[in-house]
């Protein structure tokens, strides 16, 4: 585990709000000259704690649902499991591909835009590795909440702690082929200046922040996000899975989990459980802790839950596939 003080966690936590921001911008957030938060970034990146600066693209709003499959295993030996990793890395309209413990082995979400083209891939893979699958678990999303990363602090912060809703809606846009190639620029490095993006498009600066301003403007890009390993500094990504008893109560269960600061996300979708939220912990035990507080606070709410948790991540890919 790497050590890293208060300072680099408000870094982290400000890169994360807006990974566009300046070192100027962020050392006036944090109280360091511009200088030393380039050096300390660049120490992030070195101990691999910084892996990635990206982009947030609402792909419902270009025309995207996603599907999420949860998988667990059955006669699988090592090798068959690398190649149905591989076989999902490779398809060209998966999103993330995570191996995960807890209630399931794989977790995987796919970009769909023509449900035919889904069946037959689905139907191809069920041909090929359908042994394999002990148990298999559909479902549609059509809310993804994310919450600032308050756990970072060592106090709470003042204000909104939702940071992004990334949700379904009839207002699909349509974007030509200079914001594609933008998006792609983008999506592989958040802070990659406009200077740079235009000189390797052929554009100029204006007119790439001019498309840059319009794809904020109708909602493909959300926002500039950093890809943090927070492994390296003693947290672990779970997400709990929960079937309610009287779902009534899940918006009044959704507040209350908004004053844990570890509490980082919320899916609503159709076709599994009720309610999966996502933490950011140092250990499983404090899912245990978080789901007896919310026992004793919502008796007989909470009929049951299970949890996973991300082992490695083979895919992620916030970009939907050109058509």
């Amino acid at each position: 585990m790497k050590e890293i003080d208060l300072k680099d966690k408000k870094i982290l936590y400000y890169l994360d709000l807006d990974a566009r921001l300046s070192f100027s911008q962020i050392g006036k957030k944090v109280g360091l000259p511009k200088s030393v938060v380039s050096y300390r970034v660049s120490n992030l990146k070195e101990k691999q704690i910084i892996t990635n600066f990206y982009t947030l693209i609402n792909s419902y709003k270009l025309g995207y649902e996603l599907y999420r499959i949860h998988i667990s295993y059955q006669y699988a030996s090592p090798q068959i499991k690398r190649e149905i990793i591989d076989y999902f890395v490779n398809y060209k309209n998966s999103c993330t591909v995570h191996e995960v413990e807890g209630r399931f082995d794989l977790a995987v979400t796919i970009y769909v835009k023509d449900i035919s083209e889904f069946h037959t891939f689905w139907i191809q893979t069920l041909s090929k590795y359908r042994d394999y699958f002990k148990d298999l678990i559909f479902s549609i999303y059509f809310i993804e909440s994310t919450f600032r990363y308050e756990f970072l602090f060592d106090k709470k912060i003042q204000g909104e702690r939702k940071q992004y809703d990334l949700f379904k809606d009839k207002k699909i846009v349509s974007i030509d082929i200079l914001d594609r190639q933008i998006l792609e620029a983008l999506t592989t490095n958040a802070r990659l200046p406009t200077s740079d993006i235009a000189r390797k498009l052929g554009s100029t600066a204006v007119t790439v922040n001019t498309r840059i301003k319009k794809l904020i403007k109708i909602g493909v890009i959300e926002g500039f996000r950093t890809s943090i390993d927070f492994t390296k500094i003693g947290y672990r990504w779970y997400k709990v899975d929960m079937v309610l008893r009287d779902y009534n109560k899940a918006n009044q269960i959704i507040s209350y989990l908004k004053t844990n600061p570890n509490f980082v996300g919320i899916d609503r979708g159709v076709g599994y459980v009720d309610l999966e939220v996502e933490f950011y912990l140092k250990s499983v035990d404090q899912i245990y802790s978080i789901m007896n507080d919310l026992a004793n606070k919502f008796p007989d709410s909470i009929r049951n839950y299970t949890y996973i948790s991300v082992i490695k991540t083979h895919k992620y890919s916030l970009l939907p596939p050109s058509d």
